[in-house]
């Protein structure tokens, strides 16, 4: 085992939106992450939010005047910049379908070892709900 490290791990995600309270809202009320803190940063505001897991980096909302969702694009289409592990996917794509959340089809892969849908926040910004036979076991946070 090496002494030193140049990385323990990913730090945070950053997503942009031009209206943080309303972003805010919608990540605590549809995805359930938890706002940790909002401070001021360069003229405007940061978000921070938190998943339940012990080991989920966290989420930062990051408040701009431009307005430019975020997607990569593969291959001629637009792909998610981000995906989030649900340890029940029929459970999530059916919570966010229920609160008004335009979500795509559950897509499977191989032999059912993996499944992901993708679907836009608020801001536009494309994300994918993912599950997988080779995640992590999941533990939630014991103050969340």
């Amino acid at each position: 085992m090496k002494e030193q490290y140049l990385f323990s791990r990913i730090g945070y995600t950053y997503l942009p939106t031009t209206k943080i309270d309303e972003s805010i809202q919608w990540y605590t009320e549809n995805l359930d992450l938890k706002l940790m803190n909002k401070f001021e940063d360069r003229g405007s505001y940061i978000a921070v939010l938190h998943y339940p897991d012990t080991n989920a980096i966290a989420l930062l909302l990051v408040e701009t005047a431009d307005h430019k969702p975020l997607a990569l694009l593969r291959n001629g289409k637009d792909y998610p910049v981000m995906a989030m592990n649900c340890p029940d996917i029929s459970y999530t794509h059916k919570k966010l379908i229920d609160n008004g959340v335009e979500a795509q089809d559950i897509q499977v892969l191989g032999d059912g070892e993996a499944k992901y849908f993708y679907f836009k926040d608020n801001a536009g910004n494309l994300l994918e709900a993912a599950w997988s036979s080779w995640d992590p076991v999941f533990e939630v946070k014991e103050d969340f």
